[in-house]
């Protein structure tokens, strides 16, 4: 006896057994068989006398008029020659499953009763399919970017998974950037680039294989994890390789990367996937700007400055609302005269009576938007300290504010600006605000409107650290600065070598100030010499330790009072 015949003679009494299997197989998720669940098909299909079974899945509608689909026949045992029974569903998503039931010429025709278990044999069967290719999809959604890369989210979950096994130990984690990619594809076209992205992705995800990963962050970015043995072969593949991206021509391009790389320590503690790529994703940033290596290593004390960092944004809070933060003074001094013509304000965290330094927590708040909150604390302190001079009939100075170029984010900065010194009715010659040079074109232009909408009210911009960037002379010459702060990193030392390099540069840059009718100051003035220096270059004005440190309220009040230096002349 065949087993055609053995379901077909068993068929009123094993139709509910034979689909109870089905159905559990179907939703049998942690021991999940698909031969469990293709015998018990083969077994319902017989039972109906059918010869073959096909299935058809398109995600959409252009899909099937493409034919680009999945076609399935688990069941095939004769002639197709008479459908039995074809039933269609389009989901939501606008995909299309379809399963059609063959049998051959002369089978003796289902009974209604059949028929309607057929029906719901089939429907149970496109509800599985339907759902099995929704989810399919739904992964490649949620874990692969637009172009097929497996993304953030997929690297987030293998790290997860790594946790719950064998952990990190012996494992190397990096975030690394192709350097130049824009240049590669304004070379080669945009196609042949996206070629170029895939073959070096692809390579790399076959050097590691099935023992870490490789995902796309995004655009040109990546994240890694593999074993320590590795290392070596990957950083050497990351420096620099050839890779093909014209099969006809072989046409090819070099590609390297630059990369944060942490080789997990024994000791590190892992509680969440944004422990690993808070350690990669700085370091991978300090290797693009490094301009010495292309690889950062993160360490331990990655880890303490993160643990710093998040103390830091904990006490700012509690900081301002206490008052700890205080401006300090340094006075600007007319060199022909000692005279002090003005002062910048800078930033000083008095927390428990001990100063914790600039450096320690201003690139912290830089980070977030809390760096606007102390800028304008900082201003709004400013104008309160001027505001009180002027009412006291003291000799009330003009003082510089340093305002973060993050701001210039912010498309209210200027009025906000302007708001505070209304507040406090200050004149708007007792105000310089302090900006830093910057090189992309958008913050250009934001930063062209911010200066020519204070010099038209009357307030004074400053360009700080001239001479440290990039696009300092083109900033000169586009925007109507008030004073030109020239870098300590250029004042020279000495003035007995004319010809020395710093000392031409120094003299030159000085000049072109003067002839432009820009106030020149030149910061980090240290010595009587260099006071000299800046006499003998028509540079009106200091700060520096030569005359001053930064000062506190009351010491630089008692300053004012006395209103001047003395001047050694030679």
């Amino acid at each position: 006896m065949t087993g055609a015949d053995n379901d077909k003679l068993n068929y009123k009494d094993g139709f509910s057994e034979l689909f109870v299997k089905l159905i559990d197989a179907m939703v049998d998720y942690e021991h999940f068989s698909r031969d469990a669940m293709v015998d018990a098909l083969n077994r319902l299909a017989r039972s109906f006398r059918l010869t073959k079974v096909v299935t058809e899945f398109y995600k959409s509608m252009i899909a099937e008029k493409d034919e680009e689909g999945e076609i399935l026949c688990d069941f095939d045992e004769g002639p197709a020659d008479i459908v039995v029974l074809k039933k269609e569903l389009i989901l939501k998503t606008g995909a299309i499953v379809r399963v059609i039931a063959y049998a051959a010429e002369g089978t003796e025709p289902l009974s209604r009763e059949e028929e309607q278990r057929l029906d719901i044999c089939i429907r149970a069967m496109m509800g599985y399919i339907g759902r099995n290719r929704l989810q399919t999809a739904v992964e490649i959604l949620a874990f692969h970017d637009n172009n097929g890369y497996p993304n953030f989210a997929y690297y987030f979950r293998h790290l997860g998974k790594m946790s719950k096994t064998g952990g990190f130990l012996g494992f190397t984690a990096a975030m690394y950037n192709l350097k130049n990619f824009s240049g590669i594809n304004r070379d080669i076209g945009f196609e042949s680039g996206n070629v170029v992205m895939k073959a070096h992705y692809e390579t790399l995800r076959d050097m590691i294989g099935e023992r870490g990963t490789v995902c796309r962050v995004v655009e040109d970015n990546f994240a890694a994890i593999f074993p320590n043995e590795l290392l070596e072969q990957i950083t050497t593949f990351l420096e620099g390789t050839p890779v093909i991206y014209d099969q006809e021509t072989k046409g090819s391009v070099s590609v390297s990367a630059c990369a944060g790389i942490f080789v997990i320590p024994e000791d590190f503690v892992y509680e969440r996937p944004g422990d690993i790529v808070d350690m990669i994703m700085p370091t991978c940033q300090a290797a693009k700007v490094s301009g010495e290596t292309d690889f950062v290593y993160a360490s331990m004390k990655n880890l303490e400055d993160k643990e710093n960092a998040a103390r830091v944004r904990r006490d700012f809070e509690k900081a301002l609302k206490n008052s700890e933060f205080q401006a300090y003074y340094q006075p600007k001094v007319n060199v022909e005269t000692g005279r002090i013509t003005g002062a910048e304000a800078l930033c000083r965290w008095i927390r428990d009576g001990k100063m914790i330094t600039p450096m320690e927590f201003i690139p912290i708040l830089e980070r977030s938007t809390d760096i606007f909150r102390l800028d304008f604390y900082m201003l709004d302190l400013v104008c309160k300290n001027i505001r009180k001079w002027l009412d006291e009939g003291r000799n009330a100075v003009r003082i510089s504010i340093n305002i973060s170029r993050k701001h210039l984010t912010d498309p209210k900065l200027l009025d906000n600006i302007v708001d505070i010194v209304n507040r406090y009715d200050i004149p708007y010659e007792y105000i310089e605000i302090e900006l830093t040079e910057t090189t992309t074109e958008g913050d250009y232009n934001k930063l062209k409107k911010l200066v020519e909408g204070l010099k038209k009210i009357g307030i004074h911009t400053s360009i700080d650290d001239f001479g440290i960037g990039y696009s300092s002379l083109n900033l000169i010459r586009e925007l109507p600065w008030n004073v030109m702060k020239i870098d300590r990193s250029l004042l020279p030392t000495s003035s007995t070598n004319e010809k020395d390099l710093s000392t031409i540069l120094y003299k030159h840059i000085t000049a072109m100030a003067c002839d432009m009718g820009l106030e020149c100051i030149t910061e980090g003035v240290e010595t009587e010499e260099q006071v000299q220096i800046l006499r003998d270059n028509s540079c009106e004005y200091a700060q520096g330790y030569y005359y001053d440190r930064p000062l506190p309220l009351d010491e630089f009040e008692k300053r004012l009072e006395a209103g001047e230096y003395p001047v050694h002349l030679r």
